[in-house]
């Protein structure tokens, strides 16, 4: 587990949501697992996060920005909020557990 220590409200919210889609479900035979993720978020905290929350060991962590698309809303130009990914490489033999429930 990480040998940094981090408030543990502050881990509970880093996790925003699961990505479910095509590339997911690619990068998950490979090992990895995609989450939506506070902007704020370092790697470190990243980590900490899913080996708390998941009770699984974390190879490494990539992130990837990812700019608001522009969208048309009527007759109004908005934009979409910007968001933060981060691709989580499990070690080996270590599964992700959807469910909320240790193994």
């Amino acid at each position: 587990m990480s040998t940094l220590k981090f408030d543990e409200g502050r881990l509970m919210q880093v996790l925003v949501s699961p990505i479910v889609s095509e590339k997911a479900t690619n990068a998950a035979e490979q090992g990895q697992v995609l989450f939506k993720v506070l902007r704020d978020a370092t790697k470190p905290e990243i980590k900490a996060a899913v080996e708390l929350l998941f009770k699984v060991e974390v190879k490494s962590v990539q992130v990837l920005n990812q700019k608001g698309k522009t969208k048309r809303f009527g007759g109004r130009i908005g934009r979409r909020d910007h968001a933060k990914k981060a691709f989580v490489c499990l070690k080996d033999g270590q599964e992700l557990n959807f469910s909320g429930e240790a193994a």
